[in-house]
């Protein structure tokens, strides 16, 4: 049984790959670590090690480690003794005495000190610790499956990380890969994500137009998954408060909710001058190197930038022009054979409604001006 919240949308051969490497790893009684970015469901991934394991009918106890303190987090994983430390006035379980027999999750585990990884250390190759403050030694059975963003071998060669708690966590290791990685993931996730909002509204979720899945797919979202549902619920929400029942079509400003010409300016902490904003281009952010030159490595494909440029420019001359394929051409500067090549190209009449051979019929499913 997976729990209901565990939903993984994925249709690309990277992603299919990675769950493929979950379900194999999944029913081992082994420590496992999980490796991604921000934001590329790490904590899934986790819950679906733990549901699809022999522990599924156990506890599946989640710990943020980059949240607490040194103290707090062994508390919190360990428990204390009463008087262990200043406001500790009774003794509390910790984390592995609640996980026993199920399944603990430590995520940024990057981030624990030397001291907590010494303790994690003799649990894992033990079974065994004691709560903070106290002497007696207390013994737990917990599959542990830790996650981070960071590179674990690195800071094991700089001292920051042991060597030793390292080589027992990673008996495998999943590395999830980021969502621009995922060719056609991002619109499946986008449309779900919509969907939800569409609901949440108590409206009908009318579905993105063909220029704006064609943003979403070509922006490289550094911010993963987490950031593409940020933008994906505010884009439904503006655009079916704007125009209910229209396609929505793609908007850069959805992309970051503090763009507005009333910005306060930071403050760069040297004589006080403003650091200049960052700017948002369509149809995919760019970014761009100290000298000014785009720097590729960052930036989505020419070819599919450009082709979300041009579907964009579809998009709003088919609303323009009410629908009238000929109209629309005229708007753009082209001949209508033009205009049908490229709506050929892009494979528009399937994505947007079934193009009409008769250049006055208006096509279906395109997006009309806002009223």
């Amino acid at each position: 049984m997976i729990s209901p919240t565990t939903q993984l949308i994925g249709e690309s051969a990277a992603w299919l790959s990675a769950q493929e490497h979950v379900s194999r790893v999944a029913t081992l009684e082994r420590p496992i670590l999980v490796i991604g970015e921000r934001g590329t469901g790490k904590e899934l991934i986790g819950e679906r090690l733990h549901f699809l394991s022999r522990r599924w009918e156990g506890p599946f106890v989640k710990v943020n480690c980059a949240a607490l303190s040194e103290t707090l987090l062994d508390s919190e994983l360990f428990g204390h003794e009463r008087g262990a430390f200043t406001g500790a006035t009774e003794q509390r379980k910790g984390r592995f005495e609640l996980a026993d027999g199920g399944t603990i999750f430590l995520d940024e585990i990057a981030t624990a000190s030397q001291q907590v990884q010494e303790k994690l250390l003799r649990v894992v190759e033990y079974g065994e610790f004691q709560r903070l403050g106290g002497s007696r030694v207390l013994t737990t059975n917990v599959r542990i499956i830790a996650a981070t963003n960071a590179d674990l071998p690195a800071m094991v060669e700089q001292n920051d990380f042991r060597a030793d708690l390292l080589d027992r966590l990673a008996f495998d290791v999943i590395t999830l890969p980021p969502l621009r990685a995922r060719r056609g993931d991002a619109s499946l996730l986008a449309d779900h994500f919509a969907r939800r909002m569409a609901i949440e509204m108590g409206e009908d979720f009318p579905g993105f137009a063909p220029s704006a899945i064609a943003a979403i797919e070509s922006h490289d979202w550094p911010g993963n998954v987490r950031e593409l549902r940020n933008f994906a619920q505010r884009l439904a929400h503006r655009s079916m408060l704007v125009a209910p029942g229209e396609p929505v079509v793609f908007d850069p400003t959805a992309l970051d909710p503090f763009q507005s010409p009333w910005r306060p300016p930071s403050d760069t902490g040297s004589g006080g001058s403003p650091a200049p904003k960052s700017t948002i281009s369509t149809p995919a952010a760019t970014s761009q190197s100290p000298s000014g030159r785009i720097d590729p490595s960052v930036t989505a494909d020419f070819p599919a930038q450009v082709a979300a440029f041009e579907m964009r420019l579809i998009d709003e001359a088919l609303a323009f022009a009410h629908g009238h394929q000929g109209k629309a051409a005229e708007a753009l500067g082209l001949t209508y054979h033009q205009f049908r090549g490229l709506l050929k190209k892009h494979d528009y009449g399937r994505k947007a409604g079934k193009v009409k051979e008769d250049e006055g019929t208006p096509l279906t499913g395109v997006p009309r001006p806002a009223m």
